[in-house]
């Protein structure tokens, strides 16, 4: 296992302990399917928030060793990516076992969501890179702003269930902290380049 390689086998091994343990402590097979996507999810959100952050992070403090996490970002978005895919076939599996119906709302904004990360995981490659250009980063900068807000306003929705208040009261100020980051990063490359 390389650097470059970490990231990934350490979103399978987490998120297949997860599925392990969902099913180990599942009562039945809709509550074993609830626990897996909700553990997946969890799974995801540190990778997600890494890899959203890490541009920002080498910006604001280049001296304190982020650029290691940088220069894999693309590995830790990817990893990212397989966690979410786990969880996405946990929900799947939930909602055909359980036998509820999702939200529409809920199916048309991750359904979007989803079909930009596939997108993103499809030119996460340098020769896409170079052939789509601007479109790229057109692509990657809201593929990857969308997720954000998905987490956002989930984290944010669960302040008003009492059963899930804790989980959205310390979450969501992660995903507004790790946007704060981006905005001040943004905010000194452009005093920099004002003053050159």
């Amino acid at each position: 296992m390389t650097a470059k390689t970490f990231p990934l086998w350490l979103s399978g091994v987490v998120s297949l302990a997860a599925l392990l343990l969902a099913f180990l402590t599942g009562p039945d097979a809709g509550t074993q399917a609830q626990l897996a996507a909700r553990w997946t999810a969890r799974v995801g959100f540190p990778l997600f928030i890494l890899t959203y952050s890490a541009s920002a992070l080498v910006r604001l403090w280049p001296e304190a060793g982020w650029k290691g996490v940088l220069r894999h970002r693309r590995q830790w978005g990817l990893a990212f990516a397989l966690a979410h895919t786990v969880h996405l076939a946990a929900l799947v599996t939930f909602f055909v076992v359980s036998g509820q119906q999702p939200v529409m709302a809920t199916v048309v904004g991750g359904g979007f969501a989803y079909v930009l990360l596939y997108l993103m995981v499809l030119t996460s490659n340098d020769r896409a890179r170079r052939s789509l250009g601007s479109r790229w980063t057109l692509l990657h900068s809201t593929g990857i702003h969308v997720i954000w807000f998905v987490y956002t306003f989930s984290y944010f929705g669960r302040l008003f269930d009492p059963g899930r208040f804790a989980q959205g009261a310390a979450l969501l100020p992660v995903c507004l902290a790790a946007l704060a980051l981006r905005l001040a990063a943004w905010a000194k490359t452009r005093r920099k380049r004002a003053s050159a």
